[in-house]
């Protein structure tokens, strides 16, 4: 059975030019890049590369990026790094739709006596930027607002934001974990003092991800030891994954166009024909400020997991907007903090889509998906009427 993936927002497939490229870091390119001879400053020199290939689709300096392992720890050493640098202040303001490497972490820092504030989406993802301004405050140290969401795909308008709180002099960070190699990012004129990617968003391996930390920024590390990444970073570099990204990234600014309109496409051809094809079906997230390669969709009065299930059977990889667990009805946390009635949110999926997709499998999909709902809802308790199914008690 053949696999139709399209749950690349949780990972992507790594692109065979990235593999190409790494693999001989794995065998026979395996010295050291900190090393003094030439077998290991070989490798140095190639990280040098990997290092201007994500700068230049960030649009910044090679000096300002800094290589890491993921982007749960781009975000942790970013918003900590922010906070040990201004100690005298103690507020930090984020979103209710951040992903769990960011809101975990506030919440953490609430315990250790700093302030959030969490900031409201409207019905379609989208923040009030009036909110924002009236949230700041003197001691604010930080503003962090994802670039765009992981569930919905709803592109938070960065460069009305950045104007609005560097104009407090106020430090913002943005997790773009989503957003780089999907959308143009070009940090010349975007003014963020702190961004986050992760390489297996965007045909990389898992492992590897970059910070990008704006020239004149105050920077603290989170990872103390040796002199790797200019003192900002301790630890021996992941030599074949920043190699990977580095290719990785090249080929996400000449793929940039395509995303754009044939990954688009095929999204919009995936939206358009369940929402033609099933009744009770809404979209989730802003219909024009959105990812090209994500849709969330939400099935009135039957369960995610159970369609991610009879999907599966059928070879469909896609995730759910849920964040179930066995025994759990409880939705997502984007979704309720959208508002979306319950009676949708729990039946939400996520498709999300990478250049590798093809139109068959999106008409596989479009075909498949309306008996896959039909069967669910015959056996749903919830159909009748329109009541609400029951709130978690958990």
């Amino acid at each position: 059975m053949a696999v139709v993936y399209l749950d690349n927002n949780a990972t992507t497939q790594v692109a065979p030019e990235v593999f190409e490229e790494m693999a001989p870091y794995f065998s026979s390119l395996y010295g050291n890049p900190s090393s003094m001879h030439s077998f290991g400053g070989q490798v140095g020199r190639t990280l040098a590369q990997a290092r201007d290939r994500v700068a230049s689709l960030l649009g910044c300096q090679a000096s300002e990026i800094l290589f890491t392992s993921c982007g749960t720890e781009g975000d942790s050493t970013a918003i900590r790094s922010a906070l040990e640098a201004q100690p005298e202040k103690r507020h930090v303001v984020t979103t209710k739709v951040e992903h769990p490497a960011v809101l975990n972490l506030v919440n953490h820092l609430v315990k250790k006596g700093y302030h959030v504030t969490l900031l409201s989406v409207d019905g379609q993802g989208r923040l009030d930027p009036e909110e924002l301004r009236a949230s700041l405050r003197d001691d604010t140290a930080l503003v962090s607002v994802m670039y765009a969401n992981n569930e919905t795909g709803t592109v938070f308008p960065l460069p009305e934001i950045a104007d609005l709180v560097k104009s407090r002099g106020i430090l913002l960070h943005t997790d773009a974990v989503q957003a780089v190699g999907k959308i143009p990012i070009d940090l010349k004129t975007l003014p963020v003092d702190l961004l986050v990617l992760s390489g297996h968003k965007l045909h990389a391996p898992k492992g590897v991800g970059a910070l990008f930390v704006r020239k004149g920024t105050a920077f603290r590390p989170f990872l103390i030891g040796g002199h790797q990444e200019r003192g900002r970073r301790g630890g021996t570099e992941n030599v074949p994954g920043i190699v990977a990204l580095g290719k990785a990234c090249e080929l996400a600014a000449a793929g940039l166009e395509a995303e754009n309109t044939h990954v688009r496409r095929l999204r919009d051809r995936l939206e358009q024909g369940l929402l033609a094809a099933i009744p009770e079906t809404r979209l989730n997230g802003d219909p024009a400020e959105r990812l090209p390669n994500t849709v969330n969709l939400s099935f009135k009065f039957v369960e995610g997991e159970a369609i991610l299930l009879l999907l599966d059977q059928l070879g469909v990889c896609a995730s759910s907007g849920s964040a179930c667990t066995s025994g759990s009805l409880e939705p997502s946390h984007v979704l309720r903090a959208m508002g979306v009635p319950f009676t949708f949110a729990h039946g939400s999926v996520r498709f999300s889509l990478s250049r590798y997709n093809t139109e068959a499998e999106i008409d596989f999909v479009v075909r498949e998906m309306p008996k896959v709902i039909e069967r669910l809802r015959s056996i749903s308790p919830f159909t009748e009427g329109d009541h609400e199914m029951p709130a978690c008690t958990c």
